[in-house]
């Protein structure tokens, strides 16, 4: 496999780098200890700039090539999540109840590698920004940096990420133009009836009858007030009620996911379920509260970019798809690619077990692979005279 051979000399260096950070998760945006390692491997490689402290623990770099010209974003992830890793490996997370179980340990060692690579080089016209992000799993750290300014602040013209592809083969690389991971969007239904006892229902205002009646409802809003060919999902995930068998309760409480790709899908979807909750409420003699919150937008890769990230890709791997069908999963770089063109490509992870799965682990040998592509995508986009 054609990986940079500079890059191909230090893998050994970021096998130990990636299972250091796999034996130290932290979740959120408390990532500091992560960050600490990644500025003080930085700080080796001689980087231009560091700044520290972005989304509370979150560290861009700069480094700057043999002239003047645009600057890059690429950005890596951090954050673990809250399982217990299942693994068994001798690498396994030392903290219990955390594991890197979506490859964010090997996100970053790819970013590192290909920071010390175009440090040592700057075979490039212009600035290379490493964005290192916490909270991708659980706060929107992407969306923080955004906020806080970075793309402005250090002038970053376009972005690209690379996330962990379980199932493709170790050095593959997919990706698509346009939509490539949905947005997901929270609901809760808070219900509030007359309980009492579960021989005397005429008493009561039954909380569990109407949480049933609302949830078979709300299936309809996909079979029949969608458009077929726009793609949404909408999931009841959760209900909670009652406490005994001849207790009818006084509340119940619904929860579910609803993940889509347009913004007037999820104005649709909100809009019916507000009338549908509503509609049960009254027919049933309850009162009921919705609580629905938009999360993640969804994730949209620029169709130049993509082309281009997919040429770039086949310099590294002769296995790249560039036309995979996108998944209703969702990434918080959309944030990013909400304000500048870019693109999020996939590398392949082999046979292992899927992502946020307890026996997940990163492939070590995907490493100097992403590497090379983040270092070849900055020659190839700012080309030196």
């Amino acid at each position: 496999m054609p990986v940079i051979n500079r890059i191909a000399d230090f893998a050994e260096d970021m096998t130990a780098w990636r299972r250091h950070l796999h034996q130290h998760p932290e979740l959120g945006f408390d990532c500091h200890e992560t960050a600490a390692f990644v500025v003080e491997k930085l700080r080796a490689f001689g980087v231009d700039e560091i700044h520290e402290g972005i989304a509370t623990s979150g560290v861009v770099a700069i480094i700057n090539g043999k002239a003047a010209g645009p600057t890059i974003g690429l950005r890596a992830d951090m954050d673990a999540l809250p399982m217990q890793e299942e693994t068994g490996l001798e690498y396994a997370s030392k903290v219990a109840g955390r594991m890197h179980a979506c490859g964010h340990d090997g996100h970053t060692t790819m970013l590192l590698g290909a920071a010390r690579y175009l440090a040592e080089t700057r075979n490039f016209a212009g600035r290379v920004a490493l964005i290192f992000q916490p909270a991708e799993e659980n706060g929107g750290g992407g969306e923080v940096m955004v906020r806080e300014g970075i793309l402005e602040r250090f002038d970053i013209a376009e972005v690209y990420a690379l996330h962990s592809g379980p199932g493709d083969a170790v050095g593959a690389f997919y990706t698509t133009p346009g939509p490539i991971m949905a947005a997901v969007d929270s609901f809760h239904i808070h219900i509030t009836g007359i309980g009492g006892h579960g021989a005397y229902p005429y008493e009561t205002a039954d909380p569990v009858v109407a949480a049933v009646g609302m949830v078979n409802a709300i299936q309809t809003i996909v079979s029949r007030n969608h458009v077929p060919f726009e793609d949404l999902v909408v999931s009841v995930t959760q209900i909670h009620t009652g406490s005994a068998d001849n207790i009818v309760p006084e509340k119940a409480y619904i929860n579910g996911t609803v993940r889509t790709m347009a913004k007037s899908v999820q104005d649709m979807v909100e809009k019916r379920l507000t009338e549908i909750v509503a509609g049960h409420a009254a027919a049933y003699g309850v009162q009921a509260e919705v609580i629905y919150e938009r999360g993640y937008p969804a994730t949209i890769n620029d169709p130049e970019k993509t082309a281009f990230a997919a040429a770039v890709a086949r310099e590294i791997s002769p296995d790249v798809d560039d036309a995979r069908q996108y998944d209703m999963g969702a990434e918080d770089f959309s944030y990013f690619l909400e304000k500048r063109p870019g693109a999020y490509v996939y590398v392949g992870n082999g046979d292992s077990a899927g992502l946020h799965h307890p026996k997940y682990d990163f492939a070590d040998g995907a490493a100097p692979v992403g590497a090379s592509y983040f270092a070849r995508l900055v020659e190839r986009a700012l080309p030196a005279a």
